[in-house]
């Protein structure tokens, strides 16, 4: 609150008066008044300026660094008027949203030193009627006349505070003491009181906002760079100062990188282009320095100033290997089982786990040998799952699905334009898990080229001649025995050697035939959860049938035994009736010619492509043919 010139003889006056009377002049004004009250029923004294409450020098340190933007700005800005405040006697200080001084500025104050002043607590039941205690209690700025202070050490000046308001919330108070008011008149001490207010909330607002943009530029998984004209980097954000600290030549750490210096090909990229007026957007660029070559996904955008020059940019980029890594996890590529959720008590089951565990811990490649059906991909998953590449993308491909030529892009990508090019599996396992299914269909040739990229950890795209790196583990999983396909000469021993590091053997279903009740069990739940349905029961009739089975094509055959059974079971308990063992008479072949046959089957799998190709035991793609054939939605 602005005020007018007081007589100081009658405010002294009226103080007297209070201390003595207990009498409130009319003419005091009303803050003041209620504040002396309060100072009195308090118990303040009145006569000499004591510091009662006061931090101690490791908790002022503590405050000053937890407030140090606050105070940074305030000591720039009395650095710049310091001459003023030495001219006219003036002194400052600094009162957090508690009233302890962070820092005293000038002297003297209350004819108290630096030392003593910095820490202490200055409330109005410290120190009693105050500006502080005004401007902080009423939220306005506040000019008080030296015989309006409640203590009379301090009544030979004036002083003007001003609360620092942020969010609607006071979080300073700004303090000007006058101690020679007849050569300072009292509008300039008000005007620069308000100025640093005005200048200080404003600055406290936009640091408040660069800190929460910082905050969301370091989170999005984006390079972000504010370039200067001539390639200097006048910011950037977390994974772009990490970039660039990749590109910063030996020595030269400490000064900041001057893009055009440390790019070998900076002229030919967006950046250069930019600083012409040119934008780019979404475009593959590859950075040449000294030490490495990147390749980025970048968008750069020219910022123009007031005369419509460019004055600098701004440039965005996502590295290649991040956005595979997206692009992956996106397509599903992720496990979806754990190592716990394998099921099985038999002791060569529990070794086989126990190998497993130990396994994924190393990041060498390891192969998975076993049966047809034996669950070596869940177990690649759970593999994948307990490694620290758990984050990474895991993605299978299948040696038997693909022919050899076709199969070699699929896993090193195609080179060309950028419509033609992509990136093979390789490169989009790269920080994670590529599961090879069925590696011993794989061509010789195409077995000597991925063992040439596992040992140099990079690779080429069919048709090109670029140089790649990768960073994958391979797991790769064989029905049959590896090593004696390599002694009859069918399979590369270079290849071999890199992946079987680590070999963990899958058991058969009839060598663990004391796990079958528990695996049966489990389908049940699984199924039961998958399509929100209570959980059915196996009778132990029920289950002692499964135990005399062989069960030659293993979990994958036990798993369409017991799906059909549970579709086929209208109550809560599965029994013998409703098994239909592999070699008995299941699903009439009348659907092949009849639509209601087909239908009923249909109905019975519960729409479920999936299922219904284990229950009839064909392909999907003949399914899809037959739902073609009978006007079904495969939905």
């Amino acid at each position: 609150m602005i005020r007018e010139r007081r007589n100081k003889a009658k405010l002294e006056m009226y103080y007297e008066k209070f201390v003595r009377d207990g009498v409130i002049d009319p003419n005091i004004h009303p803050w003041v008044a209620e504040s002396w009250q309060r100072s009195q029923s308090l118990g303040v004294g009145k006569d000499s300026f004591h510091l009662n409450v006061k931090l101690s020098a490791e908790e002022l340190a503590q405050r000053q660094a937890k407030y140090s933007t606050a105070i940074g700005f305030l000591d720039g800005l009395y650095e710049e008027i310091k001459e003023h405040f030495t001219t006219y006697n003036l002194s400052m200080l600094l009162f957090d949203q508690d009233i302890y001084v962070l820092k005293n500025y000038a002297m003297p104050f209350y004819q108290k030193t630096a030392g003593e002043l910095e820490g202490a607590r200055m409330r109005e039941d410290d120190v009693g009627t105050s500006s502080v205690s005004i401007a902080y209690r009423h939220k306005v700025p506040f000019l008080m006349f030296g015989p309006e202070m409640w203590i009379k050490d301090c009544q030979g000046g004036d002083a003007c505070s001003a609360p620092i308001i942020v969010d609607n919330q006071v979080k300073y108070v700004i303090t000007v003491v006058s101690v020679q008011q007849n050569e300072l008149p009292y509008s300039a001490v008000v005007a620069l009181v308000l100025s640093i207010k005005y200048a200080m909330e404003q600055h406290l607002k936009l640091m408040a906002s660069l800190t929460a943009k910082h905050t969301i530029l370091d989170a999005v998984p984006l390079a972000v760079y504010h370039i200067l004209p001539g390639g200097e980097v006048a910011y950037a954000n977390k994974l772009g100062q990490s970039r660039l600290s990749g590109i910063v030549p030996p020595g030269s750490e400490d000064e900041g990188p001057k893009l055009s210096n440390v790019l070998l090909n900076y002229r030919h990229t967006p950046l250069y282009k930019g600083f012409l007026g040119i934008p780019s957007y979404n475009r593959e660029v590859t950075w040449i320095t000294p030490r490495k070559t990147y390749e980025d996904i970048t968008t750069v955008v020219p910022l123009a100033g007031d005369d419509e020059d460019i004055d600098s940019i701004v440039a965005v980029s996502l590295p290649i290997e991040d956005l595979r890594t997206l692009v992956a996890h996106t397509a599903g590529y992720t496990s979806r089982y754990s190592l716990s959720s394998m099921i099985g008590t038999s002791t060569v089951f529990t070794a086989m786990q126990d190998k497993a565990s130990r396994t994924a811990r190393h990041d060498y490649h390891l192969l998975l040998q076993g049966e047809p059906g034996t669950g070596k991909q869940r177990l690649a998953h759970g593999i994948h799952q307990a490694s620290s590449r758990a984050a990474g993308p895991l993605i299978a491909v299948k040696g038997g699905d693909l022919p050899p030529e076709v199969l070699e892009i699929e896993l090193f990508g195609r080179g060309g334009s950028e419509a033609e090019g992509r990136p093979g599996k390789l490169e989009l396992a790269s920080g994670g898990t590529l599961f090879l299914d069925e590696v011993e269909k794989f061509s010789a040739a195409l077995q000597e080229k991925l063992a040439e990229a596992l040992e140099t950890k990079q690779l080429s795209r069919v048709g090109e001649t670029v140089v790649r790196p990768i960073d994958v583990r391979v797991i790769a999983a064989c029905d049959s025995d590896l090593k004696r396909l390599v002694e009859k000469g069918v399979f590369s021993p270079r290849f071999y050697e890199i992946i079987s590091r680590a070999v963990v053997r899958v058991p058969s279903l009839r060598a663990r035939r004391d796990d079958l009740p528990g695996l049966a069990n489990h389908i049940i739940e699984e199924l039961a959860a998958l399509h929100n349905l209570p959980v059915k029961q196996l009778e132990a009739a029920a289950a002692a049938l499964i135990m005399e089975y062989d069960w030659p094509g293993n979990i994958k055959q036990l798993q369409g035994v017991v799906e059909q059974a549970f579709f086929r079971t209208n109550g809560s308990i599965i029994t013998c009736a409703d098994i239909v063992m592999p070699g008995e008479q299941g699903i009439s072949k009348a659907w092949k010619e009849d639509k209601t046959a087909f239908i009923d089957a249909w109905k019975a799998a519960g729409g479920n492509i999936s299922r219904l190709a284990n229950m009839l035991d064909v392909s999907r793609v003949t399914l899809y043919r037959y739902l073609k054939k009978y006007g079904l939605d495969k939905e």
